[in-house]
């Protein structure tokens, strides 16, 4: 084997080494970006939270393995035109995106989307009160995660006052009717609520108030349902109290430990959907074509991004 083709293997194999990392560095920036709001949290509140964290290596290496587990579900759920609906609930601040983020990292985003509806326009306040939602569901072959759902009238809506008595009891008589229509259809429904205390939720509040890149989180909104913790927790057991049904129970995390709550959540979702790996064909790069007259023109300097890094 001569010099240069030596070289050249070495280089693709120095490519394919980055290339690893850069895909692992996706979650040490986020990673990091905790590190540094835990730091926040606790310069505003003189608190330690020494201890309560998973080793760092044991996360990532676990946070991996279960990423790969979810490639392995998505091929499954494509191969058998599978519906899956994932609803993600909890209160602000519970952890809920975190996992989100996590579950959707190294996934087909044609496979697997993410539905998170603004606040209903005035002509969705006009229309049946699931019809908003239901363009957002799968067709096979595709999962949903549902950042917030229907559910919102259980919650922000009650304890907002954004609803009347009657439709809120109205919610509560069609949902479990709506949600077994969803599974009678063929869909996979799988509902989580995030669980937090009062005082963590105080405690990132606090590190989004002084997070210059983490301000955008705090909605008016956000800072009323602080005020309002225990009429939350009342919805929030009327709710699963009433909905908790054995066609479509209630899962329930606990989020106080950001980095447990996605590894357990991820663990337990993968759980309730019974899947294979789907034997692939080996890749094989084809040669590419080479026409003796082409020819690449080069790119005018103005049209670069300037090399600032």
């Amino acid at each position: 084997m001569n010099e240069s083709l030596l070289q050249t293997r070495s280089e693709e194999a120095r490519r394919l080494h980055a290339d690893m990392l850069d895909s692992l560095d996706e979650e040490l920036e986020m990673e990091i970006d905790d590190a540094r709001m835990d730091a926040l949290i606790d310069e505003a509140t003189a608190t330690a939270t020494a201890g309560m964290d998973l080793d760092r290596r044991r996360y990532f290496r676990e946070l991996l393995r279960l990423q790969g587990e979810l490639v392995k579900l998505q091929d499954w759920v494509v191969h058998k035109k599978l519906k899956v609906v994932v609803l993600f609930e909890g209160r602000d601040a519970a952890g809920k995106g975190g996992v989100i983020k996590r579950i959707t990292q190294r996934l087909n985003p044609r496979v697997c989307r993410v539905a998170a509806l603004p606040a209903p326009s005035e002509r969705e306040r006009t229309q049946w009160y699931f019809q908003r939602y239901v363009p957002h569901l799968p067709a096979g072959g595709e999962i949903v995660l549902f950042d917030r759902s229907w559910y919102n009238r259980a919650g922000v809506e009650r304890v907002m006052g954004f609803c009347s008595d009657d439709e809120y009891e109205e919610f509560f008589r069609t949902v479990p009717e709506f949600e077994k229509m969803l599974l009678r259809s063929g869909i996979i429904l799988i509902k989580y609520w995030f669980s937090i205390t009062d005082d963590e939720q105080h405690r990132r509040f606090l590190m989004r108030i002084h997070d210059p890149l983490k301000q955008w989180k705090l909605s008016p909104m956000d800072m009323e349902s602080r005020r309002r913790w225990e009429a939350y927790t009342k919805a929030k057991e009327e709710m699963i109290e009433r909905t908790h049904i054995p066609e479509a129970p209630w899962w329930i995390v606990e989020g106080v430990d950001k980095k447990r709550a996605r590894l357990n959540c991820i663990h337990h979702l993968l759980s309730q959907v019974p899947y294979e790996e789907i034997p692939r064909e080996p890749v094989e790069l084809p040669a590419r074509v080479h026409n003796p007259d082409y020819l690449r023109h080069p790119v005018p300097p103005e049209m670069l991004v300037p090399s600032i890094y």
